[in-house]
């Protein structure tokens, strides 16, 4: 039974998240830079709002200056790759026994939140109107990382000092 309550214990949950969450942003990382074409042309569709409705009282938010779209692309892909970093980092730290785990795993969580939650929900959802795109429209995606980030903060808070 101790052993059980080992394996099940809220800091082996967190730990296990933690991991989990780490691999998935690298692997992430991995297919943005492995496939930058296909992922490029996402960032650059929902920049253009080329497939939303075309509301002349929101199209003059579309950006469609190529450079501007490959630094947003490079800084996505940047901002995931320290997310994956700082997560991995945490499971580390989690396996090791450190007591930084605990704010490794939340600083990752706070930047997967800020990644999906506001470049993708709040800017790319609502700005450039990705909701209206049936095309070019990240938003499921999106939502699904603000959730697991959402569940891995409200866990790593909730459960008890290492």
């Amino acid at each position: 039974m101790r052993l059980l309550g080992r394996v099940a214990s809220p800091q082996v949950a967190v730990a296990v998240l933690t991991a989990i969450t780490g691999v998935y942003m690298g692997l992430v990382v991995f297919g943005n830079i492995t496939d930058y074409g296909t992922n490029r042309a996402f960032v650059e569709h929902v920049f253009a709002m080329d497939t939303t409705f075309r509301s002349p009282a929101t199209m003059y938010r579309a950006i469609t200056d190529q450079t501007v779209v490959t630094v947003a692309y490079v800084l996505i892909i940047a901002w995931e790759a320290a997310t994956a970093l700082v997560l991995l980092g945490g499971a580390v730290a989690w396996a090791r026994g450190r007591a930084v785990a605990r704010r490794l795993s939340a600083l990752g969580w706070l930047m997967q939140v800020l990644l999906f939650g506001g470049g993708f929900i709040a800017i790319g959802g609502e700005w450039f109107q990705m909701w209206q795109s049936s095309d070019w429209n990240g938003l499921n995606a999106a939502f699904q990382n603000l959730v697991i980030a959402s569940v891995g903060l409200i866990l790593v808070h909730r459960s008890t000092a290492d």
